[in-house]
């Protein structure tokens, strides 16, 4: 074999490595994409999905948190990209815990009888259902929109 055969097949076959090298290491701008396309998941669902039927209630609770195992799955290097993916996991974590409970107390509820004793209940159910929305809202909510800002600002800087 000519040498010059052989610089044929070690050039493709060299710079595919290269490539291959390459596109395995992740820079920032691919980690903040990987992240964000997690989160818009969770935040549509969140969207799509609010209502007042326990069905649906429950289905968005076990939505949530599987986009909670999908965050948590994300194998992100950079530092601060890693803790804005903690934070997001607590934040869908906390949210799923709170929509679950309200949907349990919202077919608690909806099984309360016409009687003295149904009446507490449901009044009960409506309390933990008003507990449970408001504080994930404000909590949550809260946090999510700080996370989401500053996610942007990191994912908008130069590397």
């Amino acid at each position: 074999m000519s040498v010059w055969c052989k610089y044929l097949i070690i050039a493709p076959i060299s710079l595919s490595i290269v490539l291959l090298v390459a596109g395995c290491s992740e820079n920032k701008a691919s980690q903040c994409q990987r992240l964000i396309q997690v989160v818009n998941e969770g935040n549509s669902l969140i969207d799509q999905k609010k209502g007042q039927q326990v069905i649906t209630s429950m289905q968005l609770s076990k939505d949530l948190e599987a986009v909670t195992r999908s965050l948590k799955e994300l194998n992100l290097a950079d530092p601060k990209m890693k803790e804005l993916q903690s934070r997001f996991v607590k934040v869908f974590e906390n949210l799923s815990q709170a929509i679950a409970k309200a949907a349990r107390a919202l077919g608690a509820a909806k099984a309360a009888e016409a009687s003295p004793a149904g009446r507490e209940k449901l009044q009960k159910a409506r309390t933990e259902i008003d507990t449970a929305l408001t504080a994930a809202a404000k909590t949550a909510g809260k946090e999510s929109d700080v996370l989401v800002n500053e996610l942007n600002k990191y994912c908008s800087q130069p590397e």
